[in-house]
């Protein structure tokens, strides 16, 4: 069971470790009851047994892993399993100092409490002294005790406990001395300016105060307020002065903490104004995150705005840079193309290309001639120093000149007299309209309708009550046409044609008839306004009779018939209605059928894609796996292998070893024996076998040295002849090159390969 950590004791664990735990206290990301190693630190931290300590030692492993990861370097951004991005390791760091133990520290208390009964069973047994080490608490070890305070929040929280107000002591004056009175070394003046405050400082001034005697006014509880923070009071002061009256109000109705029967009404009524400050303090900050928030769109439209404004700035630059282009394009091409159609102009002019006199008549009679108008890409400027020739008159340039003008010029020029026009009389004497005024009248008669009927607005045209089908006139078929091969051809075609016109004609004669046949009603209607017989009249009058009968007598049947056919039209319409209805919802439900049904077609060969490559994917891996069996199998083997060369060479060398040992122990025993023998043989032994000893070992040692030395001189003896011999031939090739080349450089170059020679014999016989 684990304890809290006391103030009062220090803490022995290093300062790394304890600085990182209030790091993360702090922080407010990790909360425990404990440390990863109190209970190796901590003297108060308390297991109940051994297996309580090993977990809590395993835990502390676990949490602090030592694992660390390397970077692999060249397959840094590999998704591979066999090509890992990193590499794991076990540090050797380790956060316990070594000279700190990991023992369970019960076995020393077991050993303490066995001592103790110990004491009290055998009192001849002294308990030996337990000495403690000096803290150190004034000396080295003093930051231990001591910690800064843990403050999370700056501002002042509500408390649940409400303490009595404590009443300030009275200010109380300093006697006065009636003998001499006190001379401040500094006094403060107030001064009068003639500027005002805000010209001449940046804040107000504010003149010291002493309070009196029994007396707190309520304006010292605003001294907190400075100018520019607070002051000039606005409505957010104004609130929180009334919101801190009401709280001391509330305090004074508070009871005391004195009286125990009224605990309970004290802490309701804490509670409720908890709760009140809790409220005010959420709808504050709603406040205050609506400000922000319209603020920050504030910003974003500002922020929109200006980046709008670039854009368009961007797009005019762009756009003004590729028109000053284009412009300069067109420019450019206009330029070529007047120069090119001039080249074309005078090459066609002349286009033997013969050469011409001036003709000077010809460019005097010529106004267009360049004698009159020079043009100037032939290099005549007309317009040169053309300010040489501007009048400069001093009645029209100067005020004087023309105030001067003004003084000769007539009065009626300056001083206009205007009359009103006299009416235009457009009827005469007799009363009746003038021609030229009736043909004005009927002109504006006319140019009226003509605006009426130019600027008539044409009416909607009302949509048919049924549908009505629009015929689509078959076309024409092409006139065949053929190639005459002969005069009797031609006759045919001829006649053919003539025929054609004929039934033409015959056509436009049957439509003009058939138009009368359809329109006689309102010819014979026609005909009857021009009636003026009166025995016509009587004919039209009484046929007019007779039609009004028949009309009245259709509009009676068509009424009945009406009246029958509504509400049987009423009823189709309703048949026809729900047929239709009917018949759109089969539509919709048709279409979202065969909708569904492509989506299920769609999911199905979606599903039917992934299956494949799943199916892929698990033989890519089925592959994978055996070639991982398979290098796994060999690394095995390998390691098999391995072991037993490593198990023969061990084998072996251990069979050597001790071969040799075995070897080397009989070694000494038998010399052990030999010498034993021999130290018996040397004491027993006579002056006649020592000689003898000593015969043998001159025998067997002197004389085969001295055979051997005999026969190295016969081998050297042997093999001088043919060194001699050789020495002989390369002194006559020698001498017969001297003799050849006859120089002395050579000569002596003989000379010194002969020394050479006779060292290098020396040397051999030496050897």
């Amino acid at each position: 069971m684990s304890h809290a950590v006391t103030i009062q004791e220090p803490q022995a664990q290093p300062q790394v470790s304890q600085t990182r735990y209030r790091e993360r206290s702090r922080a407010g990301s990790h909360i425990s009851s404990n440390r990863a190693y109190d209970f190796l630190y901590d003297p108060l931290f308390i297991v109940s047994s051994e297996k309580d300590h090993t977990q809590a030692n395993i835990q502390a492993t676990l949490i602090r892993s030592r694992l660390r990861k390397v970077p692999r370097f060249k397959t840094m951004f590999s998704n591979l399993i066999h090509y890992p991005r990193y590499s794991l390791y076990w540090s050797k760091s380790d956060p316990v100092p070594p000279f700190i133990s990991r023992e369970w520290k019960g076995h020393e208390e077991k050993h303490r409490e066995a001592l103790r009964q110990l004491a009290i069973t055998d009192t001849s047994f002294q308990m030996p002294r337990e000495v403690y080490e000096d803290p150190e608490v004034t000396g080295k070890n003093r930051y231990k005790y001591f910690e800064r305070p843990f403050l999370p929040f700056f501002q002042q929280m509500p408390f649940n406990v409400v303490y009595a107000i404590s009443k300030a002591e009275p200010y109380t004056f300093p006697p006065t001395s009636t003998k001499h009175l006190s001379i401040p070394s500094k006094l403060t003046v107030g001064t009068q300016t003639d500027y005002r405050d805000a010209d001449v400082q940046t804040d107000p001034y504010s003149p010291e105060y002493v309070v009196c005697q029994d007396s707190i006014p309520e304006l010292l509880t605003l001294a907190t307020l400075t100018w520019g923070r607070g002051l000039p009071a606005g409505q957010a002061e104004v609130e929180m002065i009334e919101r801190a009256r009401e709280k001391r109000a509330w305090e004074a109705t508070l009871p005391a903490l004195s009286d125990t029967s009224q605990f309970e009404k004290r802490r309701k009524m804490m509670n409720e104004m908890e709760r009140k400050e809790w409220a005010f303090r959420e709808q504050e900050i709603e406040k205050l995150q609506e400000i922000r928030l319209e603020v920050l769109k504030e910003l974003l439209r500002k922020r929109e705005e200006n980046q709008n404004e670039v854009n368009m700035k961007h797009l005019n630059a762009r756009w003004s840079k590729l028109q000053e282009a284009k412009e300069a394009k067109m420019a450019k091409i206009q330029r070529t193309h007047v120069s090119t159609i001039r080249k074309l102009v005078g090459k066609g002019k002349n286009i033997e290309g013969k050469l011409e006199r001036r003709n000077i008549i010809k460019d005097y009679s010529d106004y267009a001639s360049q004698v009159y108008g020079p043009l100037s890409r032939l290099g005549c400027f007309p317009d040169n120093n053309s300010e040489d020739f501007v009048v400069k008159n001093y009645y029209l340039n100067t005020y004087e000149g023309l105030v001067e003008l003004e003084s000769h010029l007539p009065d009626f020029v300056t001083q206009p007299r205007i009359r009103a026009p006299k009416p235009k009389v457009i009827t005469t004497k007799a009363g009746f309209l003038k021609r030229a005024a009736r043909l004005d009248y009927e002109l504006a008669e006319v140019h009226k309708a003509l605006l009426g009927k130019k600027n008539k607005v044409l009416e909607a045209r009302k949509p048919p009550r049924f549908l009505q089908r629009n015929p689509i006139p078959q076309p024409r078929l092409p006139t065949p046409t053929l190639e005459m091969t002969s005069n009797e051809e031609e006759e045919i075609e001829m006649a053919v044609i003539y025929l054609q016109k004929l039934l033409r004609g015959r056509v436009v004669q049957n439509m003009m008839f058939e138009g009368k046949e359809k329109r006689l009603e309102l010819i014979q209607e026609l005909r009857t306004c021009h009636a003026l017989q009166e025995n016509e009249k009587l004919v039209k009058k009484a046929e007019k009779q007779v039609t009004l009968a028949l009309q009245r007598q259709r509009n009676l049947h068509e009424h009945k018939v009406s009246l029958v056919e509504n509400p049987l039209a009423g009823l189709e319409g309703r048949a026809l209605a729900d047929m239709f209805d009917f018949l759109s919802k089969e539509l919709v439900r048709l279409q979202e059928e065969r909708r569904i049904h492509a989506f299920v077609m769609l999911a199905e060969r979606q599903r039917r894609v992934r299956e494949a490559e799943e199916s892929g994917r698990r033989q890519v891996e089925k592959q994978r796996l055996r070639e991982e069996d398979e290098i796994f199998k060999e690394v095995v083997k390998v390691h098999h292998s391995t072991i037993s060369s490593y198990l023969e060479d061990i084998i072996l060398n251990t069979e050597a070893n001790t071969a040799e040992e075995q070897a080397r122990a009989e070694i000494e025993k038998m010399a052990e024996k030999i010498n034993d023998i021999a130290y018996e043989i040397e004491s027993r032994r006579t002056c006649l076998q020592s000689e003898e000893i000593v015969a043998e070992l001159v025998y067997s040692f002197l004389i085969p040295e001295v055979q051997k030395y005999f026969v190295k001189e016969k081998v050297r003896n042997a093999q001088r002849k043919h060194i001699l011999a050789a020495h002989q031939i390369i002194h006559s090739c020698t001498e017969s090159m001297v003799q050849k080349r006859l120089t002395e450089g050579q000569q002596d170059e003989s000379s010194n390969a002969a020394m050479l020679l006779e060292k290098e014999t020396q040397n051999e016989n030496n050897s």
